[in-house]
C-alpha cells in the first residue's frame, strides 16, 4: 500500500508530554472507545470496562539500566547505549547473568572521541570497555559481579529522549511496572506503568484471567520514520518469549486483550510463527513483511501448531524475533482489545493503532487532546475496543 506519512501528523504541543509521572501510577486518565463510543474515566476504573470472559496479555520484560556514562583519560565523555546482546548468548536473561566478559551491539555518544581497538576503564569496578566494532562493544569486568550486578552499579535507566532530562531517583521504580520479570528491555512497556497490584486483583476478581509473555523492547521503537512511502521504514527487531500455557490461553480466551503495543506485536508474531510452520519454515523469526506475504489461516489451527512445535521439540518456553510492522491493512488476528497510552505523531505506534481502529485514532486522538490527556510514556491511558 502507498501510506503517506502526513496522513498520520497531528500537532502535539509540548506542554502536552508528560515529563514526569503521575502521583501515584492510578492517577491517570482512562480513555475509552468502545466501538466508535468514547468516554473518560479514572485509570483505577479499567476493571469494570474490560469485557466479560476476557484474556489481559502483560508484557512482563524489565528496563535494564541501558545508558553507561565513560570517559577516556583525556576526559572526553562517552556513552554507550546498550542496544541488544550479541556475545556469549543473544538471549538476554544469560547474558545479563554472565560474568567476566558479554559484547553487546551499541549506540555511541561522542563515538569520534573514541577509535575502533581502543579501551575506556573504570577502575574501581575492574572494567574495561573495548570498542570492537563501529557499533559493537567487549566489556571485560570483575568476575564477582554478573553483568546485571555490573549495570546496577553503573548504568542508567534509559528515559525515551523526548522527556528531555536527567534520570531522578523516581525513575527508578516509576519506569518498570509492577508485574517486570525477565530484564532485557532498554524501553519500559509503558501501558503496563498504569498498572498497580490492587488494580491486577481487581481485574481478576471480575473474572478476567490475566497471564505474561516477554517482549524486550528495544530503541527502535522510538525510530522516527523518514520513508515518504510508510511501508518501507525499515523496523527495528526485538526478542520474544512465550510459553506452552501462553498459547494454550491464547487458544481457550474468547476475548484477548493486549495490555501495550509490545504484548499486541508478540501475540501477533506468535500467530505468524504457527502460520510459517504450516508453511514448513521453522525459524522463529519474523520479518516485517510476513503479515502481507504469507495468508492467513484459522486462529485455532495456527495456534495448535505452534502447541504442537513446542511439544516435538520438548520446550516449555520458545524464545523468537519479530520486527513485525502493523500498519492499516493489516489484520489482526489474535488482538480484540488494546490498552495503551498515546504516542507520538507520526511513529510507527501510531500506525498501529490506526491499523487496529481505522480512522478513529484521529477521533480518538483529539479528544485526548481536548480533555488535557498528558502524551507519551509517563502520559494518560486509553482502552481501545474497535
Amino acid at each position: 500500500m502507498d501510506l503517506k506519512l502526513d496522513d498520520f501528523l497531528f500537532e502535539l504541543p509540548e506542554d502536552r508530554i508528560a515529563k514526569h509521572p503521575p502521583k501515584e501510577r492510578a492517577d491517570s486518565k482512562l480513555l475509552y472507545y468502545n466501538q466508535e463510543n468514547i468516554s473518560h474515566h479514572e485509570f483505577k476504573s479499567i476493571a469494570s470496562l474490560i469485557p466479560d470472559q476476557s484474556l489481559l496479555v502483560f508484557n512482563d520484560t524489565k528496563v535494564i539500566p541501558a545508558r553507561i556514562i565513560m570517559h577516556k583519560e583525556s576526559g572526553a565523555r562517552i556513552e554507550i547505549f546498550l542496544l541488544e546482546p550479541l556475545l556469549p548468548s543473544k538471549v538476554h536473561e544469560e547474558v545479563m547473568s554472565s560474568s567476566s566478559e558479554c559484547t553487546w551491539k551499541c549506540m555511541i555518544g561522542n563515538a569520534k572521541k573514541w577509535k575502533t581497538g581502543t579501551s575506556l576503564h573504570l577502575s574501581s569496578l575492574d572494567l574495561e570497555a573495548i570498542r570492537t566494532a563501529n557499533d559493537e562493544v567487549t566489556f571485560r569486568w570483575d568476575p564477582n559481579l554478573t553483568f546485571s550486578d555490573l549495570l546496577t552499579e553503573i548504568g542508567k535507566i534509559p528515559l525515551p529522549p523526548y522527556i528531555n532530562r536527567e534520570v531522578e531517583e523516581a525513575d527508578e521504580d516509576r519506569y518498570q511496572t509492577v508485574y517486570s520479570k525477565m530484564k532485557g528491555a532498554v524501553a519500559a512497556p509503558t501501558a503496563g506503568l498504569h498498572f498497580t497490584t490492587e488494580i491486577i486483583e481487581a481485574v481478576k476478581a471480575n473474572g478476567i484471567q490475566t497471564d505474561y509473555l516477554t517482549l524486550h523492547v528495544s530503541a527502535g521503537t522510538f525510530q522516527p520514520i523518514k520513508s515518504e512511502n510508510i511501508a518501507d521504514h525499515p523496523m527495528h527487531n526485538e526478542q520474544i518469549w512465550v510459553s506452552k500455557q501462553n498459547i494454550e490461553n491464547l487458544i481457550n480466551a474468547k476475548k484477548v486483550i493486549a495490555v501495550g503495543t509490545t504484548s499486541m506485536r508478540t501475540m501477533e508474531s506468535i500467530y505468524w510463527f504457527g502460520v510459517k510452520l504450516l508453511e514448513g519454515k521453522s525459524d522463529f523469526s519474523i520479518e516485517k513483511d510476513d503479515p502481507y506475504i504469507f495468508k492467513a489461516r484459522d486462529r485455532t489451527d495456527v495456534l495448535c501448531a505452534v502447541l504442537s512445535h513446542m511439544k516435538q521439540t520438548g520446550k516449555e518456553k520458545i524464545g523468537g524475533q519479530t520486527e513485525i510492522f502493523i500498519y492499516p491493512g493489516y489484520k489482526f488476528q489474535i488482538c480484540d482489545g488494546l490498552v495503551t497510552n498515546y504516542h507520538l505523531p507520526g511513529s510507527t505506534l501510531i500506525l498501529l493503532v490506526a491499523s487496529f481502529i481505522g480512522s478513529d485514532w484521529r477521533k480518538v486522538y483529539q479528544s485526548a487532546l481536548e480533555n488535557d490527556y498528558r502524551f507519551l510514556s509517563y502520559g494518560d491511558s486509553s482502552l481501545l475496543l474497535p
